[in-house]
């Protein structure tokens, strides 16, 4: 089934939410919530207060308006003793009214006091341990599940707090109360609504269970469908060059006619549903009336005002004990919500030193030194992607990696960024253990300018000044100036201030590679990978872009990743892989000199494309 990611929860994702059991340890792992309460735990308890005053109050105005339809009978009094009589009933309840809306509002605001304080406490801690997961966690979980998961989790949360467990506290004072009074006061009567409706209460629970099952695989048939026709007029190109009109149109059949099949069986289902609340739900409540009726009429077992308050209770019973199960499910869903949220508090995160991020590191001489490194992907642990890799890059060096796709060359500079850490050997930066540096220290270091640019969808300065966020005007300007990126920034009406839209889409990609060297430029790295940074780009764009890295790397050890072999020409090592290992190493003309090497063969491959 397709899902829309990304976007804010709907209905339909709220509903497929997983639900967790009612048992006694998933409710105590969910007053883990309470701990974020912190001060606010006295409005937790005013609401509290006003909660049950409000369902309290609630269950008087049965009563008194029950004693009000007495008044339908016909009685002996006089007429102004009952204008005097149903002027006080009438005050009485616009009071409890009064008391009830205040006690209401009291409710709603104080838990939407304490929902909104827990919940941006749950906001950012969750943030702030997902932004600190290590990039294995990305790998296996797709970012805009993530971030939809994350909006829709704390929804759930949020109307659980504010709405479905107050709700089922009223609910249940309301309901139970309501019951005892029947049983008090209208004992005769309530035999008969304490027999029928709670097994019809029972039959219709599970009938509706099984028309929400009907209901979301139907949605999800539809769901199918609509992948069908989105995929077909997306590639409409392809659907028309190799004329498979018939086939498309097939398949949608196909799946149109299992749509038309399951929507009957549904339809057959839901008729039988509204029938049996025909039959067994409006025939139970007239046959209640029937006996009401009888009793009050000819039996004499029951007064006209025992009548009234029968109907008033019976009516606020029903519509309470209805409700519950709607509560419950909410309920079970933020049980289930709460569990993903604290498995992403939770969960294993990197080593960030929050105190460092904002002051000066201390500059290294950029050494770097892989010895005997072995690596595979978490998430595939029987594929080596690299096999006893060693080599050096002094301070100040250009080093350039060059490998066909999947040798290993975007690992290595993973690895240098502790993206990941080695299985086996070590990775020496100016002859220590990078596992014994701080990560924020390390990576202050280190620049990274990729082949695909994302910039922020904010304005040029913002994401050049990305690169150090204390910066200066002037200094995002002198960045900008080396990398080549000046005269284009001032060419816009905006300036620095245009917004570059999501993900940078304003902006050209030879635009987007001189901000991010500009970013890189302002961080004033030791170490500088540059992963296939001019690959995509037209002529101008990449003479543009080059002049400005040859810039950026002058005295900085350069990581360069290439699959252009004219750009390394002139870098101090080229180490060449091929199925996670190193086949070659040396400079450009050493390399060619091997008419056997791998070098010379890409080499000669682009010389004759070119």
């Amino acid at each position: 089934m397709a899902k829309r990611r990304g976007a804010g929860p709907t209905n339909g994702e709220t509903d497929e939410l997983p639900k967790a059991k009612l048992t006694l340890a998933n409710l105590k792992r969910s007053t883990r919530l309470f701990g974020y309460l912190g001060k606010q735990k006295w409005k937790f308890v005013l609401g509290m207060f006003f909660l049950v005053g409000s369902a309290g109050v609630g269950l008087i105005f049965p009563l008194k308006s029950g004693q009000m339809l007495g008044y339908l009978a016909e009685n002996s009094k006089p007429v102004d003793q009952v204008r005097s009589e149903l002027m006080s009933i009438g005050l009485v309840l616009l009071i409890i009214l009064l008391v009830q809306a205040a006690f209401s509002f009291g409710r709603v605001y104080f838990f939407a006091q304490v929902t909104e304080n827990i919940l941006k406490s749950i906001r950012k801690d969750t943030f702030k341990r997902l932004i600190q997961m290590p990039m294995s966690f990305f790998s296996k979980n797709q970012v805009a599940e993530l971030s939809s998961r994350m909006a829709t989790d704390i929804t759930v949360i949020s109307d659980a707090f504010t709405i479905n467990i107050a709700e089922f506290i009223r609910q249940s004072i309301v309901g139970v109360g309501g019951l005892i009074l029947l049983i008090t006061t209208t004992g005769a009567i309530a035999k008969w609504f304490l027999i029928i409706i709670p097994p019809l209460t029972v039959v219709a629970i599970l009938f509706s269970k099984q028309i929400r099952k009907f209901s979301k695989t139907y949605q999800e048939k539809i769901a199918e469908s609509n992948v069908i026709v989105g995929e077909a007029l997306t590639g409409i190109t392809n659907v028309k060059t190799f004329t498979n009109e018939e086939y498309e149109i097939n398949k949608y059949d196909k799946i149109s006619n299992s749509i038309r099949e399951f929507g009957l069986r549904y339809g057959i289902f839901r008729g039988l549903f509204f029938s049996f609340v025909m039959v067994f739900v409006f025939g139970s409540v007239f046959f209640i009336l029937w006996q009401m009726l009888f009793a009050l009429k000819v039996d004499k077992t029951i007064t006209a005002e025992a009548f009234g308050t029968f109907m008033m209770l019976s009516l606020f019973v029903a519509g309470s004990l209805g409700g519950l199960p709607e509560q419950i499910a909410s309920i079970q869903r933020a049980l289930g919500a709460t569990d993903r949220v604290f498995e992403l508090i939770d969960g294993e995160i990197e080593n960030i030193d929050f105190l460092k991020e904002n002051t000066p590191s201390k500059q290294t001489n950029g050494e770097i030194e892989f010895n005997s490194v072995s690596f595979n992907y978490p998430s595939r642990p029987e594929f080596k992607v690299l096999q006893n890799i060693s080599f050096k890059a002094g301070a100040g060096q250009t080093v350039a990696l060059v490998g066909s796709s999947g040798s290993g060359k975007t690992t290595i500079a993973a690895l240098i960024l502790r993206f990941y850490d080695p299985i086996n050997g070590k990775i020496l930066i100016d002859g220590i253990d990078s596992k014994t540096i701080s990560l924020t220290e390390l990576r202050k270091q280190i620049a990274l300018v990729p082949q695909d640019v994302i910039l922020f969808a904010g304005t040029i300065k913002d994401n050049i000044a990305y690169g150090k966020p204390n910066s200066t005007d002037l200094e995002i300007e002198e960045a900008a100036k080396k990398a080549n990126a000046f005269d284009f920034i001032k060419s816009f009406p905006d300036q620095f201030n245009t917004l570059v839209g999501e993900r940078g889409i304003q902006l050209s990609g030879g635009q987007r590679q001189r901000i991010a060297i500009a970013r890189a430029v302002l961080k004033n790295p030791s170490i500088l990978i540059l992963d296939e940074a001019t690959s995509s780009l037209d002529s101008e764009s990449e003479h543009l872009v080059q002049e400005a890295l040859d810039k950026l790397m002058v005295g900085r050890t350069s990581i360069v990743i290439a699959h252009r072999l004219a750009t390394i020409r002139n870098a101090d090592k080229i180490i060449v892989l091929q199925n996670g290992m190193v086949q070659e190493v040396g400079t450009h003309q050493q390399l060619l000199l091997n008419e056997t090497g791998l070098y010379h063969k890409l080499s000669k491959m682009q010389f004759e494309l070119s």
